[in-house]
This record gives structure tokens, C-alpha cells and sequence, in this order.
């Protein structure tokens, strides 16, 4: 009999091995076994403990994440039909289970009788944590409700787990579904020869003869910044952003309209059977802020200090695309190209012109010589590591002691049949292991770090843009919060119990190293003369640094006030009206309204696939706590050793064990203020000097 590599599983995951077809008979026998598990430990106990309840319920809890986090990264980085549909087959076993989990009642009566007695008075701040945030999530699950009730939310959470993975597919389908073939040169004009090599080497790969390009980003970012034809500008911009929408391209094949309409209204119902006014109001309860207003009021205020700023930068833009270009009117497919005019002609800097200096290694071994220097960890390649495709590395992480902290997958290129963008994922989670024969020890966390830059191209190393340096450390940085964890429960392990508008904290905070001289040194090189970047060219790229840092501000402020918005105002007698209500917010926070074809909504899948539904604002919440941490050590050195430690010790290894809110002041001594963001932004020093 051939064992399922999935449930045989106790180290790194089998990758070459495990197939589509051992997903769904993976998962039906771990969910099964675990209901029987936890059965057998509600029964077998009257009077409930950490020991002989919570702590076998957090193992229980891993295993199945084991068993489903392959699963999940396979479905997002090496997509096919097979398994997709297996992904697929899973989710709505799993959302059953997990409700069938948080409506337990008397699972919840446990709960409550181990949070009054006398034992929990002597559990640590991370188990007393694991409890409380367990009882809420009990609440929120329903536990609470009557019977028709609590059925109908179970079948809420079922199908909102099945519209978000088609969400995904769609956008997914459309995305690989579209490419332009060049075959006459000479309407590459302006494109960099990465771009161009590139769209060559793609050709070549789907034998056909000319350019050939895609909506995949690093092939269609540098045609909206270089390219001089205007007309293949609106080509990629007009199918780019009606992707998995009713108009373009694609004629409705993809079409997440319904998709979203339903996501919203069961999103809604779900919140006001739990008693909650709207979603947005449930997603709080989960999170930092306290209510609605005070996070619309911080979106807002961020909006009327940057939109002055916004417009002006907006006029720049125009005037200087008529005097040096005679362009009277700019369409949405003309502002990356002139505002990359604008740039050069004021900073005389291009992303492609410091592409050279960014090699994949030099990168790396440059990242990694920051937490060297911050943290005292060493980073190791390890080779031999079984993995989903021959282009990934694989890494691990130790301390001065030589104790091994974490690992972690690096998946750098993009490729057919992977999801876009770039995040950081859970492989395996860090946690305490108790065996009789040898003691305690330690499960080693795991990290998925994927991204989407250009691959190599020919014998040439790959070639990242600075934005791509930013992306890898940002990506990173959560990395470092899942790996160096020093919890041992995995419900508050790692990035685990961390609110999600604090979660972006380490991220965010870690790319500010790359816009820092003493750091670039040593994560920048020539990739043929290894020189580093030079002292004007630096120069100049920090005089860009905040090159319309007023309309990239409000750009982020549009998708957070709109996610926010759309799940706080959802009225179901009128339905979601997305488009009425992104004109609205864009009548407040933009400077130039998109043509009317555009269909941003149907391909953001932050908020429609991801975690952020009415949780977009953390990027900008979170970016005060990271831009006020990261003030410190330009206080105290960026090097500073000790400030490093600090923060690893008050933020990076404590997890989601205490409030974040905690942990910060614990770092920096006092709540977190905005001068910080203001002034990294560009915004704070422009407000003063037009005072």
C-alpha cells in the first residue's frame, strides 16, 4: 500500500512527491481523526486543564495545518487543473470542520471553566493569551447562537471559502489568458533591454517569433514606465485593469462581478448574525484599532495632509508633459511613462539604470548581512532540499550559538501558473515538542517567501529593481517574525494571534535598510564589476526617494478608504454598488479619475481572496508603528547592535503572545507617533516648506 506523503510527513514536506491526488484523502483522514481526538478529550475530562485539554487541542490545530499548507502553496505556485480542483474539493470540508470547531459548545464551556480556575492565575502571558483569544473566537464562530442560526453561519463560512478561491482562479485564468505579440522592433521603442530580452525570452518559450508580453507584472510594468507607444500602453493598461471583469479583453469569460456581490453580502449577513452592524465592524474585533471611526478618521486625516501635495505634484506632471512633450490631456496609461520622464529629467535615475547594481546574490547576502549585523544571526544555503521547482533556494537560520532558529523556502521568479505578487507563508509553525525519551525540544518554523520578479535572462545574473530590493525585504521581514518566534504554542507563534493591522510591523520596517547608504554597500554590486553603487547615483536616488509621495499616498489611502467603506456602508436592499462607491472615494482622495472602463475591484484580491477585507488600512496603521521603530535607530545608528536586539526581543520573538500595543512601547518607551511616516513619506517636510 503507497502511504500519502502528506500524512507521512513529520519534517520539510515532500514536494517532488505529494500529487494532487493525495490532498483530498489527506485531509478527510485528518479531519476525521481530529474531531474523534478532540471527542475523546472533552469525554475523557471533567475538570479541564492546559495539559490534558489546550495543549493537545494546539497540537491537533498544527497537524492539520501541516497537512494543508503544502496543499495550499502548490495550489498558488505551480497551479494546474488537477490540483486545483483538489484544492478545491478541500475547502469546504475545512471550512465545515473549523466551524464545526468554533461552535462546539461544549468545547466553549472548557474553555470558560479553564479561564475561571485557579490554574490559569498561574499560566504565562502567551497560554492566558491562547485562552482568551480561543473564547472570542468561539464567540465569533457563533457558539452562542441558536441552532438555525448557527447552522446557517456554518454554511456562510463554506461559501465564502469556496467564492474567494474562485475569486482567485478567475483573476489567476485572466492574468496567464492575455499576451500581445511584438513582431516589428521598432514599436519597442524606449523599453530597456531587460524588458525587451525578456519579452524575447518568453517568445521563445511559447515557440513564437518576435516580443512577446504579458500581464504579468515585471512584463508589463516597464511597457507602462518606457515604452514610447502609446498605443500599446493603453493596449496592456486597458487589459490589464479589466482582468476577471465584465468589459476587455477577456468578454466576461472571467468574471468576478457576481463573485464579489455575494462575497459582500454574505460577508454582511454573517457580521449581523453575530450582532455586529457590518462587517467592518466584526473585522475590528480582531484588530488594534477600536471602532469604524477612529479608523475612517485616520484614513482621512492621512488624506488632507497629502492631497494638496497630490495635486500639486499632479500639475507638475501635466505641465511638464505639455512643455516637453506637447501631451494637452494625460490618460491613466500616460502617468507611469511621463511621471518616469519627470523623474529622470529631475533626478536623472531610472529603476532600469539601477537594476545592474542589484544581483540576486549581492541582494541576498546584503539582506542578510543586515540581520547579521542586527540581530547577530547567521543565514546558511542549504542544498539537496526538495522543492516544487528547480529555481528555489532554501535557507536556514542560526545564532551565535549555532542554534538553529528557522528555514525558509526563497521561490524569486515569476512563471506560469503561479499567483502574483509576493507575500510570506507558514510552512511549519514553531513549537515546543515534549518527549519523554529526550527531553523537550523544539519544532524549527518554516517560511514560504515568494515573489515575482524577472527571471534570469541568458547567462546574465537576474537583475532586481530597486522596488523589487524593497519588496524582498519587506517579504522578508515578515519571514523574521514567523521564524524567530520564541513562543512555543503555535496559536500565537510566529506572525500566529498577531493583530492584522499589526502584522505589517516587522515588514514594513524592514525596508527602510534599503534606502540607507551604510546598508546599500554591502546589498548592492555591479553584477560584472561587483562595484558598489555609487555615491552620485545614490544621491540621486534618494532625491527621488519621494518623487510624488503625495499620489502614491492617496493611492494607498483609495484601496484602504474603499475596502473600508464597502464593508462598513453595505446596505443589502440596495446591494454592494462597488462602482458608485469607489467614485465617491475617489471624489475625496484622488487627484485623477481612471476612465470609465476600468474595473480595479474585480482584481483585488487583498480584500475579495486574501486577509484584508476591511483590514487594507493596516498597511498604512502598521506603517506608523514601523516608520516610529525604525526612528530609534536612526537615533541610535542603523547598525546599533543593541537597538537591534530590543527589537527583536520586544517585537520579532514575542509573536502574538501580548497586545502589540504592548510590545511597542515595550521597543520605543511610548505610543507610536505619525511624525515619523509623515516625515520617511516626504510629506511632513513639504507641508513645512509651504508654510
Amino acid at each position: 500500500m503507497t502511504l500519502n506523503p502528506l500524512l507521512e510527513n513529520q519534517n520539510l514536506p515532500p514536494f517532488s512527491i505529494i500529487k494532487a491526488q493525495h490532498a483530498e484523502p489527506a485531509i478527510d483522514q485528518i479531519l476525521s481523526e481530529s474531531l474523534a481526538q478532540v471527542k475523546q478529550l472533552l469525554n475523557a475530562n471533567t475538570d479541564y486543564t492546559w495539559a490534558n485539554l489546550i495543549e493537545p487541542l494546539e497540537l491537533i490545530d498544527e497537524r492539520i495545518s501541516r497537512i494543508w499548507s503544502p496543499i495550499g502553496h502548490l495550489n498558488s505556485v505551480v497551479n494546474s487543473e488537477e490540483l486545483r480542483s483538489a484544492y478545491n474539493a478541500c475547502l469546504p470540508k475545512l471550512s465545515a470542520y473549523s466551524t464545526e470547531m468554533g461552535q462546539n459548545e461544549k468545547l466553549f464551556q472548557a474553555f470558560l471553566a479553564v479561564e475561571a480556575s485557579d490554574a490559569y492565575k498561574s499560566y504565562d502571558h502567551a497560554q492566558q493569551k491562547i485562552i482568551q483569544n480561543a473564547i472570542r473566537d468561539f464567540r465569533l464562530s457563533g457558539v452562542e447562537l441558536p441552532s438555525d442560526k448557527k447552522n446557517r453561519y456554518k454554511e456562510i463560512m463554506q461559501e465564502l471559502a469556496n467564492l474567494s478561491s474562485k475569486f482567485d482562479e478567475n483573476l489567476l485564468d485572466a492574468t496567464h489568458a492575455w499576451t500581445q505579440l511584438i513582431t516589428d522592433k521598432t514599436e519597442l521603442s524606449g523599453l530597456p533591454d531587460s524588458a525587451i530580452n525578456l519579452a524575447k525570452q518568453t517568445a521563445e518559450r511559447e515557440k513564437q517569433q518576435g516580443w512577446l508580453f504579458s500581464l504579468e507584472f515585471p512584463s508589463y510594468y516597464p511597457v507602462m514606465c518606457y515604452a514610447d507607444n502609446r498605443a500599446l500602453r493603453e493596449k496592456m493598461y486597458a487589459a490589464y485593469v479589466t482582468r476577471a471583469s465584465d468589459v476587455g479583453p477577456g468578454e466576461g469569460k472571467w468574471d468576478n462581478t457576481e463573485n464579489m456581490e455575494k462575497i459582500l453580502a454574505l460577508r454582511h449577513e454573517a457580521a449581523q448574525l453575530l450582532g455586529f452592524k457590518n462587517y467592518a465592524s466584526k473585522s475590528l474585533a480582531t484588530k488594534m484599532a477600536n471602532s469604524t471611526e477612529q479608523v475612517l478618521t485616520f484614513l482621512s486625516d492621512l488624506a488632507e495632509k497629502s492631497i494638496d501635495i497630490a495635486r500639486h505634484e499632479l500639475d507638475e506632471l501635466q505641465a511638464f508633459a505639455y512643455q516637453e512633450y506637447q501631451v494637452e490631456a494625460l490618460e491613466a496609461w500616460d502617468l507611469p511613462y511621463y511621471s518616469e520622464k519627470l523623474r529622470q529629467h529631475k533626478y536623472a535615475v531610472t529603476q532600469e539604470e539601477l537594476k545592474p547594481y542589484f544581483p540576486e546574490d549581492r541582494v541576498l547576502k546584503g539582506m542578510f548581512y543586515v540581520v547579521k549585523n542586527l540581530y547577530g544571526l547567521d543565514i546558511i544555503e542549504l542544498t539537496g532540499i526538495d522543492t516544487w521547482h528547480p529555481d528555489v533556494r532554501f535557507f536556514s537560520i542560526k545564532d551565535q550559538n549555532g542554534i538553529l532558529r528557522g528555514q525558509f523556502y526563497l521561490d524569486l521568479y515569476v512563471r506560469q501558473n503561479k499567483r502574483g505578487g509576493a507575500w510570506m507563508d507558514e510552512c511549519i509553525t514553531r513549537m515546543e515538542i515534549d518527549s519523554s525519551k529526550s527531553g523537550d525540544k523544539i519544532q524549527i518554523p518554516v517560511a514560504f517567501l515568494t515573489c515575482n520578479f524577472s527571471p534570469k535572462i541568458g547567462a546574465d545574473p537576474a537583475l532586481f529593481t530597486h522596488d523589487e530590493v524593497i519588496t524582498l525585504f519587506h517579504e522578508f521581514g515578515h519571514g523574521l517574525h514567523h521564524m524567530l518566534t520564541q513562543v512555543k504554542y503555535p496559536s500565537v507563534s510566529g506572525i500566529s494571534g498577531v493583530p492584522w493591522d499589526a502584522v505589517e510591523l516587522p515588514s514594513q520596517f524592514m525596508e527602510n535598510w534599503c534606502w540607507q547608504k551604510e546598508a546599500l554597500d554591502h546589498i548592492s554590486g555591479h553584477y560584472q564589476s561587483n562595484k558598489p553603487l555609487p555615491d552620485d547615483l545614490f544621491e540621486k536616488m534618494m532625491a527621488a526617494k519621494n518623487f510624488q509621495s503625495g499620489m502614491q499616498m492617496l493611492r494607498q489611502l483609495e484601496f484602504a478608504i474603499f475596502d473600508f467603506r464597502l464593508h462598513a456602508e453595505y446596505d443589502p436592499a440596495k446591494g454592494a454598488k462597488i462602482y458608485d462607491l469607489l467614485a465617491q472615494v475617489r471624489t475625496q482622495v484622488s487627484v485623477l479619475t481612471p476612465p470609465a472602463f476600468n474595473r480595479f475591484p474585480h482584481s483585488f484580491a487583498h480584500i475579495f481572496a486574501g486577509g484584508y477585507a476591511a483590514g487594507y488600512y493596516s498597511y498604512k496603521w502598521a506603517e506608523v508603528l514601523s516608520a516610529d521603530a525604525f526612528a530609534k535607530f536612526e537615533e541610535n545608528g542603523i547598525f546599533d547592535q543593541q537597538t537591534g536586539l530590543a527589537f527583536l526581543n520586544s517585537i520579532l520573538e514575542q509573536g502574538g503572545a501580548k497586545e502589540p500595543m504592548d510590545l511597542f512601547i515595550a521597543f520605543r518607551g511610548r505610543e507610536p507617533q505619525i511624525d515619523a511616516l509623515l516625515r520617511h513619506s516626504g510629506i511632513l517636510a513639504t507641508e513645512e516648506a509651504a508654510l
